[in-house]
């Protein structure tokens, strides 16, 4: 490694943490207070309704998903409720508690906190246990790295756009990001009960690691014998946490689904019909996702047998939660981005190997712009910003272009994650016809 490249990073790094949180934050509260809606939290905003419901349910034993419950958490976040009948505000069931019930269960203790305190210490939580993904993903993944690649790879972590946010909104989705990395990281280890335990705790989120659960189940099931600790993990500790919130509030499956029934009306739609813009999203997004989903289908089959420390298995994984942030993730969701971060590690420790093909590498760097345009365009814009008035700067929208790329970067993952299992697949099929034809002439 280049003897400038930790500097600039650190440098780049710091440029990007300060401009979201010192500009970008600031104006972004600027805009909701204009609008009327900036008289409550927004540090800690999308902990916001796990804290408060956490508490009612220990103190008055409250259903989470009860409409008065819903306008206090609007309170709480905009400072009033919110109007269905104005027709400028969103729904009136906007920031409805949108979890399963048994997240309430898990994250009790914090009803015994100030909210105040409790997003400042799970904001530090938060950065913690990111950091730690970074070399829990790069054993899962079974990737060697020198001292100064892997204090590249934190620095930059802590800093993108995805985390910042995450960390800003005290958003769950980290917390998940940091239980996947340590389920893979038991999976190589041969310790599947603790890996099926691990990723039973991601259902908090279950939209983030359904199509990963799926897979692996499938995995588990191929060679039952040996894997079958990882199947009773995960279902046992799923079974365990849906019964306990049966007990606690027995009609909480209905309610939760309730909500999810009416979650996509006040939502962006998934990343793929939302980046094809409000024309031909709503008619090409849906179908186009379909066909994603079902070719994942035949994928995850052709690959069950895999070991989990072979790189074959390290890429499909990768390629199955990018799938997921593109088909299953609301289009805003840009903190969820987190579980792109194995297939970030995969391509940047892989990518010599297939670069010999010409399209391959135009794929590459258009991928490796979308990915580092935020940090590339941070410091110049911080620069640019003390000699340009505010009515510029902030009214014709040059504040977000680091954040243009966002939408892109799962997409810009996808595909190179896709040209390399496909790669991987036309070599592993070369192998094996190799290999028949001395079969064949003995």
């Amino acid at each position: 490694m280049h003897r400038l490249t930790i500097p600039i990073v650190v440098l780049a790094s710091l440029g990007m943490s300060y401009y979201h949180l010192g500009v970008f934050i600031p104006h972004a509260i600027a805009v909701r207070a204009a609008n009327g809606s900036g008289g409550g939290y927004s540090f800690g905003n999308d902990f916001y309704p796990i804290w408060l419901t956490s508490r009612e349910a220990r103190l008055h034993h409250r259903n989470p998903y009860d409409p008065e419950m819903t306008r206090e958490i609007q309170t709480g976040l905009f400072g009033h409720a919110l109007d269905a009948r104005n027709p400028a505000a969103p729904s009136a069931r906007y920031r409805e508690f949108a979890y399963p019930a048994y997240v309430d269960l898990l994250f009790w203790p914090v009803g015994l906190l100030p909210f105040a305190v409790v997003r400042i210490v799970l904001a530090g939580v938060l950065a913690i246990i990111t950091a730690l993904s970074v070399p829990l993903w790069m054993r899962a993944l079974q990737l060697a790295a020198t001292p100064s690649f892997l204090a590249v790879a934190l620095v930059l972590t802590l800093s993108s756009y995805a985390v910042l946010e995450g960390l800003f909104a005290a958003q769950p989705g980290l917390i998940v990001g940091f239980l996947l990395s340590g389920a893979f990281v038991a999976l190589v280890n041969n310790r599947f009960f603790l890996a099926g335990s691990l990723l039973a705790l991601t259902f908090i989120k279950p939209q983030v690691s359904i199509l990963v659960a799926g897979y692996l189940l499938l995995w588990s099931i191929s060679r039952w014998r040996m894997r079958r600790g990882f199947a009773l993990g995960l279902i046992s500790w799923t079974a365990v946490l849906v019964t306990l919130s049966l007990t606690v509030w027995p009609h909480w499956i209905a309610d939760w689904l309730h909500v999810l029934s009416g979650y996509g009306r006040y939502s962006p739609p998934p990343l793929l019909t939302y980046s094809l813009g409000s024309r031909l999203g709503p008619h090409l997004g849906p179908p186009l996702i379909f066909l994603l989903l079902a070719a994942a289908v035949p994928l995850a089959w052709k690959m069950r047998r895999l070991d989990a420390a072979s790189p074959s298995f390290a890429l499909t994984v990768s390629l199955l939660l990018a799938l997921t942030s593109i088909t299953l993730l609301p289009g805003q969701a840009v903190y969820d981005h987190v579980i792109l971060l194995p297939g970030i590690l995969l391509v940047v420790c892989t990518w010599r190997k297939a670069a010999s093909s010409r399209s391959f590498r135009m794929i590459l760097i258009v991928a490796a712009l979308v990915l580092f345009w935020q940090w590339i365009t941070a410091v110049p814009l911080l620069a640019a910003q003390r000699f340009m008035p505010d009515r510029i700067f902030f009214d014709r929208g040059l504040w977000l272009i680091p954040f243009h790329a966002a939408a892109s970067v799962p997409l810009a993952v996808f595909a190179v994650l896709g040209y390399l299992l496909a790669e991987n697949l036309r070599q592993t099929r070369a192998k094996h016809k190799a290999d028949l034809i001395p079969a064949q002439h003995a």
